[in-house]
């Protein structure tokens, strides 16, 4: 096993093709793992087709969960057929409930059992898939874990076809390919047993008769997972899956509360801790009848999904909510305070709260223990900035204070280094982290200042899967911020291109934060994806040093879009021709059109008289709006009431429903 395997994003190709069942030589021992509820007639069938498997079984054993209501009497299993080898004596596992083998079952109608067999109970008051697949890890002795549900009938290479795989490396997570089939009312038990022991599992059913799972169409749409990429997880299905026990333990196993989905969260947990998953269509099983998501599709998606919202952030199409926070944040922002005074890290940690993601949690850390009760000059106190600090985000759940971070945030996907003193604008995060998902990246750096000893000031965005895959695939001497530019790729960008400016410049462009801000969100218009911070006046400023500390532009420019005019306020940027009306223009982007033939700044429209176009007139639209001019609109430097700017947008978007409410047309021109 060579966990130094470098495996880029999920293209396990790189591993080359593994031994054909039969052709090599297997050393690992596995543990399979069978939830049972209710499956008194098909886990027969299921332990006889493990009985029949290639793999060897000394390598072998199987765990059966029993998951039945209590207190009624304990699943029984048969004992192992003489033909097979002598029957291991049953091991009672670490639970205190475990059941030893019996032979309720005769022989003859059960058929054959694997050597190495034993039953176990989840602990009491412990019910449901998710519980009993943890009581069998917990008891499992093999050095992987592969679950199997308990109405499967395997093909005779099913367990060395997923085995070979994790030979080869030691983070894979490996499905099997199973075909629903018609299930025991339709077929009788005696004729899928006889098939087992005749070893002819693949002649039950021609293959146009079985209907294939959800997952293999993305199997064929991601060339078998291998261009997949972060979200590979997703087609993890329980009924069939193995894994190194030691990589589910690094995952934190499974989630014992949910009672549905929980192999959709676990796959995210082993994506998040660097696991590499691998579909095997040679692993193959039939699925004795449909499942519960083909029956009750609807209403297993209306439970799944509040559950998984909470728990799979990258998940963005269940968290669309524009302020609330989940259980596990999208984004961990990391801001050390040990240095820095109250003002900076003030400005950064505001600047974090008001951006556009809400699922955020930022953590500062800093020598906390040094702070001591007690009497002290509550002003001249050498530690004063960090009970600021302290005190300021006493009431926000989304920041916490630590001595130190772990080495990655698992499992939150991703993590923000931010130095204190600098501010991203609403949109900076998100976008950053949009970028890295469309260009697949491990790591985004943003240069934001050069000191004089030469050492760059920069901001850092941390891919959580791919730090904790490069840790697990480092050798001894290896860097591993290499390890994650081969197997994902890393990338510098200036800082301003993504809006993250010093707390001066950004409380002056008008952003969030900033010492003396007010902490409230400003009218300046967050960058896209790789664009500059254009401020009120357009200005971008420089990549680093004293060039990225430009200050504002002129406020008073009084054109649409300018800082200083109301649709500035308002954050509407003119980004094409700037005529009003134009589908470049920000009155064009609301929906207002031009109706008459009237030019801009013409004071003419069709319908003459009160048309005058300017806004704030009574003909123009912006009058009709509500918006006055309340300056002398000399020299540009126009400028309405002085509304605040929440009242004034909650104005403008009410008039703007009366008007599609009324259906009237839109005024002329401006």
């Amino acid at each position: 096993m060579t966990g130094g395997v470098r495996i880029p994003l999920n293209d396990y190709g790189v591993l080359g093709q593994p031994p054909a069942p039969g052709e090599w030589t297997p050393t690992l021992t596995v543990s399979v793992v069978i939830p049972a509820h209710r499956a008194e007639h098909t886990l027969p069938l299921t332990l006889a087709s493990l009985a029949r498997q290639t793999y060897p079984a000394h390598l072998t054993e199987v765990v059966v969960v029993d998951d039945g209501e209590r207190p009624a009497p304990p699943l029984s299993v048969p004992s192992a057929e003489p033909s097979t080898g002598p029957s291991t004596a049953p091991c009672a596992g670490p639970s205190p409930d475990a059941w030893p083998v019996s032979s309720a079952w005769p022989v003859s109608s059960a058929g054959p059992v694997p050597e190495r067999l034993r039953v176990v109970r989840p602990r009491d008051g412990a019910w449901g898939r998710a519980s009993a697949c943890a009581a069998g890890a917990e008891a499992a002795e093999g050095q992987v874990i592969l679950y199997l549900d308990a109405d499967l009938v395997l093909f005779p290479e099913h367990v060395e076809a997923q085995m070979r795989w994790h030979h080869l490396a030691d983070h894979l997570v490996v499905l099997g390919h199973l075909r629903f089939v018609p299930g025991l009312d339709e077929i009788p038990a005696s004729e899928v047993l006889a098939a087992v022991e005749a070893g002819t599992v693949d002649k039950l059913f021609a293959e146009e008769d079985t209907t294939p799972q959800w997952t293999e169409g993305r199997w064929d749409q991601t060339d078998d997972l291998r261009a997949a990429g972060f979200t590979a997880f997703s087609v993890m299905v329980g009924a069939t899956a193995s894994l190194p026990a030691a990589l589910l333990r690094a995952a934190g196993g499974l989630d014992a509360s949910l009672v549905l989905g929980e192999d959709t969260e676990l796959g995210y947990r082993l994506a998040q801790a660097g696991a590499v998953f691998v579909p095997d269509r040679r692993a193959r099983c039939w699925h004795l009848g449909r499942s519960t998501v083909m029956r009750r599709e609807p209403e297993v998606k209306r439970h799944n999904w509040p559950y998984l919202a909470e728990r799979v952030p990258v998940f963005r199409w269940l968290r669309r909510h524009p302020h609330r926070t989940y259980l596990v944040p999208y984004v961990e922002v990391v801001v050390d305070a040990e240095n820095a005074s109250f003002e900076e890290v003030r400005a950064t940690v505001d600047g974090v709260l008001a951006g556009r993601l809400p699922d955020v949690r930022v953590t500062v850390t800093g020598p906390w223990g040094r702070l001591r009760g007690g009497r002290r000059d509550p002003l001249g106190d050498p530690s004063l900035d960090l009970r600021l600090m302290l005190a300021c985000y006493e009431g926000e759940p989304r920041v916490r204070f630590r001595e130190t971070v772990p080495d990655d945030c698992f499992p939150v996907p991703f993590r923000f280094h931010c130095p204190p003193g600098w501010v991203p604008s609403r949109g900076t995060i998100g976008a950053v982290v949009k970028h890295a998902d469309r260009q697949r990246l491990g790591i985004v750096s943003l240069a934001l200042d050069e000191r004089e000893d030469g050492e760059v000031v920069h901001a850092r965005l941390e891919r959580t899967a791919a730090v904790t895959r490069a840790r697990r695939c480092a050798r001894p001497g290896d860097d591993l911020d290499d390890l994650i530019h081969e197997m994902f790729g890393t990338v510098w960008h200036a800082g301003d291109k993504w809006g993250l400016l010093p707390a001066e410049s950004a409380a002056n462009a008008g952003s969030v934060g900033g010492a003396g801000s007010t902490g409230k969100a400003g009218g300046a218009a967050p960058p896209g994806p790789g664009r500059a911070w254009t401020g009120g006046s357009g200005a971008s400023p420089g990549a680093g040093g004293s060039s990225g500390r430009s200050g504002p532009g002129p406020s008073g420019s009084g054109r649409p879009g300018s800082e200083g005019s109301w649709t500035g306020r308002l954050g509407l940027r003119r980004s094409g021709s700037g005529r009003p009306g134009s589908e470049g223009s920000w009155a064009g982007r609301l929906g207002l059109r031009r109706s008459g033939s009237g030019r801009s700044g013409s004071g003419r429209s069709k319908s003459g008289g009160s048309g005058s176009g300017r806004p704030g007139s009574e003909g123009s639209w912006a009058g009709r709006l509500g918006l006055r001019r309340s300056g002398s609109g000399r020299s540009g430097a126009r400028r309405f009431g002085a509304r605040p700017l929440r009242r004034t947008a909650r104005l403008l978007r009410r008039r703007l429903r009366a008007l599609v409410r009324k259906d009237r047309p839109c005024p002329a021109s401006v």
